[in-house]
């Protein structure tokens, strides 16, 4: 799988309230266009709540 940047990502998370579950920040980016390759790596992020935006690139970089 190719590399995410983490600004496409943070786009298609805009105004996500946070804190947020991995199915918050899923239902949010589909809502807001994300690909298909996108959405395959959120699907893999630890089923946890994220306190912030940087959470889940973080988490993305453990996972991609």
């Amino acid at each position: 799988m190719a590399k995410v940047n983490p600004i496409e990502v943070q786009k298609h998370l805009k105004g996500l309230d946070y804190p947020a579950t991995k199915e918050d920040v899923i239902k949010h980016a589909e809502k807001n266009g994300a690909d298909e390759e996108l959405k395959a790596l959120l699907n893999d992020l630890p089923d946890e709540e994220f306190e912030k935006p940087t959470d889940v690139n973080k988490a993305i970089g453990q996972v991609g």
